[in-house]
């Protein structure tokens, strides 16, 4: 008699997990299909079903690969998953292990994109409410972008000619890659807590979707709007739209707008004052000619000599008309000169001399560089502080 051979559930179970291992296709698989039964855990991990017209599938993908999607599946979904078949031996029952989903018919960070768009607009992100008014003659712009890059370049360069008394901090932050994100973040918060600038420059200049993605991440888009500071977005080229656009106080198309639109253009007020001075002068003048040109025409009349004793009125007509004269040059004159000292005040308070007076102080390395933060300082520099009445020089020591 044949000795049976009894096999118990587990290694039944076990040895058809071997097979579905050990197959060359069910370990690196792509599948299409509609997403149905979205579970998400709580450790992360999300369980969904996957079907077609006729037949369905189970699936996993474990919260490692969950974290790394931009995007956010839902049911009805159409998708490709990438991953491996295989059996639960456990249960019994065969799934597949996804590592990989993306959208049918659309990029995933496309979608990543418009999801997270639809989400901050229906929390209020983007309302013209909470934007605020760009300040256009700071003391100090903040600029948070590469420190190698041509968009620093060019933003340096437009505020210094645009309006040279404007100090520029630059903020070093990642804007591409890995932990960029985080680095911006970084930089924004240390920007608000410093709490020396007017006005934000955040931005990069242009690139693939890829490149921007920085700006596109939820924890970015929460910074800009967390801040105290009003922020300019300003991403890539005209046609590249971000998430940080949308959230900033104010997008600029370019890094280079973003300057332009952070302060006014000094040398354009300057002309500005002259020709407001000059219309000034011009009215004052046309007043004066009409009242004298109005006291000619009476006297030309010769209205004296007709009856005497119109002469004491006609006298007194003459003094009041002298009278208007001096009341409408003087009045002329002093509302030309309020409108005069009120530029000149204001050109005064912008003059760096008047600054230091206040008891601010402007510090050069020993290169006679501006030194705008103490990080890039190190025990041992040389330095010249500047006073309004005169200059010292002084070597950092800093405490551990």
């Amino acid at each position: 008699m044949i000795e049976k051979k009894v096999y118990s559930v587990s290694q039944v179970n076990r040895y058809i997990r071997d097979i579905f291992d050990t197959d060359v296709i069910l370990n690196d698989i792509w599948i299409k299909g509609e997403i149905s039964n979205i579970k998400e855990h709580t450790s992360g991990h999300i369980y969904f079903t996957l079907k077609d017209s006729n037949s369905a599938i189970n699936a996993i993908m474990f919260s490692f690969y969950s974290s790394l999607m931009p995007f956010k599946i839902e049911n009805g979904m159409d998708i490709v998953v990438y991953g491996h078949i295989s059996s639960y031996e456990k249960s019994g029952k065969y799934q597949i292990y996804a590592e990989i989903i993306e959208p049918l018919g659309v990029g995933s960070l496309n979608l990543a994109f418009e999801q997270l768009k639809n989400k901050l607009k229906e929390e209020g992100l983007f309302d013209s409410d909470f934007k605020r008014d760009i300040n256009k003659n700071p003391r100090a712009v903040a600029v948070i972008t590469s420190p190698t890059g041509a968009a620093v370049r060019d933003i340096i360069k437009i505020i210094k000619r645009r309006a040279p008394s404007v100090e520029i901090i630059v903020c070093p932050a990642l804007v591409q890659g890995e932990n960029s994100a985080e680095s911006i973040v970084r930089a924004i918060k240390y920007v608000n807590a410093y709490k020396y600038a007017d006005t934000i420059i955040l931005g990069r200049g242009g690139g693939s979707i890829e490149d921007l993605w920085s700006f596109n991440e939820e924890k970015v888009a929460r910074a800009i709007f967390a801040s105290e500071i009003p922020v300019i977005s300003a991403v890539g080229h005209e046609t590249d739209f971000t998430i940080a656009d949308f959230v900033a106080d104010l997008r600029a198309p370019t890094p280079s707008a973003a300057a332009e639109l952070a302060v006014n253009d000094k040398c354009y007020e300057k002309r500005n004052i002259q020709n407001i001075y000059d219309r000034l002068n011009v009215c004052i003048y046309k007043k004066i000619n009409e009242d004298i040109e109005n006291i000619n025409i009476f006297f030309d009349r010769n209205l004296l000599n007709k009856i005497d004793y119109k002469k004491d009125s006609l006298k007194q007509t003459e003094r009041n008309l002298c009278s208007r004269l001096n009341y409408n040059f003087d009045v002329s004159v002093d509302k030309a000169l309020l409108k005069f000292k009120a530029v000149y005040e204001k050109i005064e308070a912008l003059s760096p001399i008047n600054v230091l007076k206040r008891g601010y102080t402007a510090v050069f390395d020993e290169n006679k560089k501006s030194v705008v933060s103490a990080l890039n300082l190190k025990n041992g520099d040389n330095i010249n502080i500047k006073f309004f009445d005169g200059d010292v020089s002084a070597v950092i020591r800093k405490s551990d």
